[in-house]
């Protein structure tokens, strides 16, 4: 098949269907061409090496890459935001609709919905098949993340995002709850295939993942990582509570919370605050360095606060956790602890009960190491199993051939 990736976000943006992606793809005897942006994620400043211009081809380990131009900005600001995304989908159309080049089938990365729209409206006056991969629910993820809280734009953005999944061929939702939740909106049963997300595998397995120790504040503890995002989605302030409650009754137990985001300076005010010597903040680490960082661990810690979305989305930690072979406590409910459970790879608490993730952490605390490694094991068994990226490439070429099976009949 001809393929044409169609994302707003790829290599050197930290994405997972990256050029590595594009890579298996061709490697499994597929031409393979990119349609992205300008790279400015996370931070809304176009990376060195590049300048915004009409247009830019590149060839990437031996990917051909066509960059558009977007307005950059991904700060708080929905305007600026929205400026963002529309502008790359306008971008994005043009150059579908006018490139000589045809693809077979496009597959299209979500989100933002805009880059559905796009595809919707190329696909259709080139008459193409598309099979849509499906990160974020919109609206859903726009409203239980605060971005948007107008009931009627809302509901405007959820009829667009109907729009675009009566016009894709095949839609890869990231979860059975979000399959489930696609089917309630109308989306029919035979255009749903799940494909779980993988971790990024090159980043765990880089040569110097291992160079990454303890502090020695940390030497002897058992520790407890919580690695990435500290902002409202992840309501943190509760495991401090958990922490403050360990630092009395098991001292050897220690947290490490290791990254970035907007609540990091009053978590650091709270466990002052609470008197914790237990818990200690980490800035983030470059990818090569993450795969250490995990080994280091005792235990992993996944944590959202309570909301009906996250009941469906497995978030994206998980897989690089169980990756990494070592037990996870997970405090979220619904799709993600049913996988932690079936992989018998950790423990399973209650979202923003600080008792429960207390006594999940004693649990494991106690066990004695075998047991602990055997339990991570079995997650990194489970992981090659069912979530790694040869499964998934599998999965979402076998998608994009029944889209253009459906299509061509």
């Amino acid at each position: 098949m001809r393929i044409l990736i169609l994302t707003q976000f790829f290599t050197p943006e930290p994405t997972i269907k990256n050029i590595a992606f594009a890579k298996a793809l061709a490697a499994a005897g597929h031409e393979v061409r990119v349609l992205t942006g300008f790279p400015n994620y996370p931070g809304g400043k176009i990376y060195d090496g590049y300048r915004l211009r009409l247009v830019r081809h590149e060839i990437m380990d031996g990917i051909p890459v066509t960059r558009v131009p977007l307005y950059c900005s991904h700060d708080s600001s929905r305007l600026r935001r929205s400026a963002n995304y529309i502008s790359f989908a306008a971008s994005a159309s043009v150059a579908g609709l006018f490139t000589r080049w045809r693809p077979d089938v496009m597959y299209v990365y979500h989100p933002p919905l805009t880059v559905g729209l796009a595809a919707a409206l190329t696909c259709f006056l080139r008459q193409i098949p598309f099979a849509y991969d499906i990160q974020d629910l919109w609206p859903d993820t726009l409203k239980a993340t605060g971005m948007i809280g107008n009931d009627r734009l809302l509901a405007i953005i959820g009829y667009v995002a109907r729009f675009v999944y009566r016009r894709a061929s095949m839609v890869m939702p990231q979860s059975p709850g979000f399959a489930a939740r696609l089917k309630a909106v109308g989306v029919a049963p035979e255009k749903i295939r799940v494909v779980y997300n993988w971790a990024n595998e090159a980043s765990m397995q880089e040569l110097d993942a291992g160079t990454w120790t303890r502090s020695a504040e940390l030497e002897g503890k058992f520790l407890l990582v919580f690695a990435g995002t500290m902002g409202m989605a992840q309501k943190l302030e509760n495991v401090l509570d958990a922490m403050a409650l360990l630092q009395v009754q098991v001292p050897q137990v220690a947290l490490l919370c290791i990254g970035g985001g907007v609540d990091v300076p009053q978590l650091k005010a709270r466990a002052q605050a609470l008197r914790l010597r237990n818990t200690h903040f980490h800035p983030a680490v470059p990818m090569s360095e993450i795969g250490g960082v995990l080994r280091a661990a005792d235990a992993l810690l996944v944590h959202l606060r309570r909301d009906p979305l996250f009941d469906i989305t497995i978030p994206s930690k998980t897989q690089a956790y169980l990756l990494a072979g070592k037990p996870i406590v997970m405090a979220v409910q619904g799709d993600a602890a049913a996988l932690i459970e079936e992989a018998d790879a950790g423990l399973v608490v209650e979202q923003e009960d600080p008792q429960s993730l207390a006594d999940a952490v004693m649990q494991l605390a106690s066990m004695t190491r075998e047991a602990r490694e055997a339990m991570g094991q079995r997650g990194k068994t489970f992981y090659a199993t069912h979530m790694s990226a040869s499964v998934g490439v599998k999965s979402i070429l076998s998608a994009m051939e029944l889209a253009v099976t459906r299509f061509r009949s």
